[in-house]
């Protein structure tokens, strides 16, 4: 199996025959083995009624249906898992993506040697409301993950090596950033092209304010697992002993200072409780306490849940 093109889909019932035959006729002109991978992510549009009735005309379509919406990342993941290429592409079901472009992703990685090559639409047909978010999580991504040479980190236009594929996983909203999981797996080797980004053809655009606020806190989670996941006591322990630090400092001070007025007959005009810095050093020396364990106890029981990448798939095919 050369390729297998994985694409998540929800709603896109219009654009799964085009999309499908405009695929298989690339591959036949190449003469690759592939097979095209659909999952879909709970449409109730009729999507998956296409999907079968696609497969019944080419062998090389296989499907996987959720029972409900699951988010873009629960179906890469799961596609990722299915896909028995030596190459995986990924690409959205919308048409905006387009299959032209898979000859030249694969050779990339077969023949240069990437681990991962990413899409760049550098020029887009998307409105402001979501290329400015774009641009926001590209820059601030590109800061943390220290991936310079990506310009557009959430291309659903990707191609990758199979052994990083079966070695990353993907949940949350995560797909945004599969380069940087990667880097964090250790596949270095990050490339990227620029792609045809064709303006959508049928139905209406998934994304939300809601995804944008995700998106910034997964990056941050992204951003701290891959940094600290190995060595957390580097990141709560330099701010719990900070904290408890400066809590000390001030807990010495009053203590010193009540002890040099009773050395000198001074009278003491307040207990040491009534005065305010009082509860600010108490307060530091809590928090540097609990810093060791507070959020990064949190973030490890969230990635070591065992039912976090489990989906109930209705059917497949």
């Amino acid at each position: 199996m050369d390729i297998s093109v994985v694409i998540p889909l929800y709603n896109e019932v219009e654009s799964l025959p085009e999309l499908t035959s405009w695929i298989s006729r690339v591959m036949d002109e190449k003469s690759f083995m592939y097979e095209i991978i659909l999952i879909d992510d709970g449409s109730t549009d009729g999507s998956w009624e296409m999907i079968n009735k696609l497969r019944l005309n080419n062998p090389f379509i296989k499907g996987i249906k959720f029972r409900r919406n699951y988010g873009k990342s629960a179906a890469l993941n799961v596609g990722f898992d299915a896909a028995e290429g030596d190459v995986i592409i990924t690409m959205d079901a919308d048409l905006q993506d387009s299959p032209d472009e898979i000859p030249e992703l694969y050779r990339r990685i077969v023949e240069e040697k990437y681990d991962l090559i990413s899409g760049w639409k550098a020029k887009r047909y998307d409105p402001l409301s979501k290329t400015i978010p774009t641009k926001i999580f590209n820059w601030a991504t590109r800061k943390m993950s220290g991936i310079n040479n990506l310009h557009d980190f959430n291309c659903g236009l990707k191609s990758y090596r199979k052994n990083v594929v079966k070695n990353i996983e993907v949940y949350g909203e995560m797909h945004r950033y599969i380069p940087v999981i990667a880097k964090w797996a250790g596949f270095t080797k990050i490339g990227e092209q620029v792609v045809e980004h064709r303006a959508r053809k049928y139905g209406t655009t998934k994304f939300g304010m809601s995804r944008f606020i995700n998106g910034l806190l997964d990056l941050l989670s992204i951003f701290f697992v891959g940094k600290f996941g190995k060595r957390p006591m580097h990141f709560f322990g330099s701010l719990g002993a900070l904290c408890f630090l400066a809590g000390s400092i001030c807990a010495f001070w009053l203590v010193g200072d009540k002890l040099y007025d009773l050395a000198n007959h001074i009278k003491i005009s307040r207990e040491i409780t009534a005065k305010p810095l009082f509860y600010f050093a108490l307060v530091a020396i809590i928090i540097g306490s609990q810093m060791f364990l507070t959020g990064f106890v949190a973030e490890l029981v969230a990635r070591a849940a065992p039912e976090r990448n489990k989906y109930q798939i209705e059917d497949s095919i």
